[in-house]
């Protein structure tokens, strides 16, 4: 079968890599040694080249070489091939290493606790691609649409497999700034309080409200104040000396221990029957969900002791 015209007008390849090795290193001995050759075979392929071009690439004097006009040219077209032809073997050569795995997380949750821990999984499994969604809505788990997804709730979600991860009582933050006008819990009266705004895709979190009465303080304005969509943004209000914010302490720990928070009150816990689950298909899950599933229910449970050791 004849050569196509395109394959006609190729010299040959070991004359091009002898070529190149030898302009980029403008030395025969260490283009050799680059290639596992002799020199007398490097210098064989490029007069073999040169016989192709009909015109000298280098000029030689001695043991010194210099590239011609023609092999100036020559040089960086055959040095950019060759970096190509190496990056096409390294994608056709690479283990098929890079699975798709997809999670839904609510945005606060995704952004406070799982976005900083989110590199040791991908550092234990470098052949799994997280692709996460920050998004309040309940994700098609059962339908496929989305591998694993973390919801705030009871757990009681019909056609998925619930785990309960991360408790989600909350403890009054401030920027350390505030700390010291909060002797005592009724010193309240005298700061703002930061709210969340209920949202109609999740199960009410603890309020203000509630942690008053449950301290019966019945003599502060449980009502005024900003209200953010997300804890995150109300954490951030707190951390910038905005106020005092009801936060999740799982979410607020590594603030804590950093002194970006304070914590005013040593009983300020309000407990909630609620907490974050981890969903998955009752049957069928995949290997990167299983790992995934396992990773983070082990960084759950070191989360929940760094909060008890605070």
């Amino acid at each position: 079968m004849a050569d196509s015209p395109l394959e006609s007008r190729i010299p040959p390849l070991n004359a091009l890599k002898a070529f190149e090795a030898a302009a980029r290193r403008l030395n025969i001995t260490r283009a050799a040694e680059e290639l596992s050759v002799t020199p007398g075979a490097i210098s064989q392929q490029i007069r073999i080249l040169e016989q192709h071009a009909g015109a000298p690439l280098f000029h030689r004097e001695g043991r010194q070489i210099a590239l011609t006009e023609l092999g100036a040219e020559l040089y960086p077209l055959l040095h950019d091939g060759f970096d190509y032809l190496k990056r096409a073997g390294d994608l056709i050569y690479r283990p098929n290493r890079r699975h798709a795995l997809a999670i839904s997380v609510p945005p606060s949750f995704a952004s406070k606790w799982l976005a900083p821990r989110i590199v040791r999984f991908s550092a234990a499994h470098p052949d799994i691609e997280v692709w996460m969604s920050a998004d309040m809505r309940l994700a098609d788990v059962g339908g496929g649409r989305v591998d694993v997804a973390i919801r705030y709730g009871r757990g009681d979600y019909s056609g998925v497999r619930s785990e309960r991860l991360l408790s989600a009582d909350v403890i009054p933050v401030c920027s350390p700034t505030l700390l010291s006008r909060l002797k005592k819990p009724a010193d309240l009266a005298h700061e703002v309080l930061i709210h969340l705004r209920p949202s109609e895709l999740e199960e009410p979190r603890p309020d203000w409200p509630s942690w008053l009465a449950a301290r019966k303080l019945i003599n502060i304005d449980a009502g005024s104040g900003p209200r953010f969509d997300q804890t995150a943004l109300a954490i951030e209000a707190a951390a910038h000396g905005q106020g005092v914010a009801l936060a999740p302490h799982a979410f607020v720990a590594e603030d804590l221990a950093l002194g970006r928070l304070a914590a005013p009150f040593a009983d300020g816990a309000l407990t909630t029957p609620l907490a974050y689950h981890v969903l998955t298909r009752r049957s069928g899950i995949s290997e990167p969900a299983r790992a995934f599933v396992k990773w983070i229910k082990e960084e759950t449970r070191n989360a929940e002791q760094l909060v008890d050791d605070l």
